[in-house]
């Protein structure tokens, strides 16, 4: 289960992409990390490849995404798809209490308090508690994040790399894919997703039932077609296929489906 050999026409796809650990490095604190200029480079080069068609789908807040792409600008569905800015700009929210991420932290004051070296990352809906330098404490860190799920309703854990998040239901990742579909210029388009931990399996599902491209950044189970080794491996295709697409211009509209390689694989 290979990368893909490119992306066929990218005026017939609208392209949804992962951050952390898609298109950025992860690094020890969530701030610490910094968008190459050959990246943003090509993320200019798919967009106007793809007429408008890209969009980052990440656990981040929007504000933040905007600010590591800056100058670039695009539609973002931010805090797994609890928040969602469209390709026209306008900002679209789930029903949310914004004080549980404050009613959270304060849960897990008398933890922080032994043990300095986990972070505590508050969203504008959600709060994330990281252990990437504290890995020995992983299971306390799970069991006050469980609490605190117990004691809120409507509130689920899941977990990220060496990141444990308490969230609202009521919306994910492929939830967003799809909200996204369903407008222009995403709509009527074959949709490719790239991300690599296990709040993008639920992109992977909703864009495997719509027939498109699903890639796998790292190891472990997935719902992919697709997998790239890791992180740089990605990175290096994403940038050739972005050189590709800038040749091919908007203009050039050849439908690009999927085939079945010699293992049974797809290949484009």
């Amino acid at each position: 289960m290979n990368l893909p050999t490119g992306l066929g026409d990218p005026g017939k796809l609208a392209m949804f992409l992962d951050f952390d650990g898609t298109l950025v490095e992860i690094e020890e604190r969530p701030n610490a990390v910094a968008l190459a200029s050959a990246t943003r480079a090509a993320l200019v080069a798919l967009r106007d490849a793809t007429d408008g068609a890209l969009a980052v789908v990440t656990g981040r807040d929007i504000d933040c995404i905007d600010a590591f792409l800056a100058p670039l600008r695009l539609p973002v569905a931010g805090v797994h798809g609890l928040t969602r800015r469209d390709a026209a700009g306008e900002l679209r929210h789930a029903s949310l209490d914004m004080s549980f991420p404050a009613r959270a932290a304060a849960q897990l004051a008398p933890l922080i308090a032994r043990a300095p070296n986990l972070l505590v990352e508050q969203k504008s809906s959600t709060l994330a508690l990281h252990y990437r330098q504290a890995p020995e404490l992983e299971h306390d860190c799970l069991v006050q994040m469980q609490r605190i799920a117990e004691r809120e309703p409507g509130v689920r854990v899941t977990r990220n790399k060496m990141v444990i998040e308490v969230r609202p239901e009521g919306a994910d990742k492929g939830s967003a894919i799809a909200d996204f579909m369903r407008e222009a210029p995403f709509a009527g388009r074959v949709p490719v997703v790239a991300g690599d931990d296990v709040t993008d399996e639920d992109a992977f599902a909703v864009v495997n039932a719509l027939g498109g491209m699903t890639i796998k950044i790292g190891d472990g189970p997935t719902a992919a077609r697709f997998r790239a080794r890791d992180t740089a491996t990605f990175l290096a295709w994403l940038h050739d296929a972005a050189a590709q697409a800038a040749t091919r211009g908007s203009g050039a509209h050849h439908q690009t489906r999927p085939s079945a390689g010699p293992s049974g694989e797809e290949t484009f």
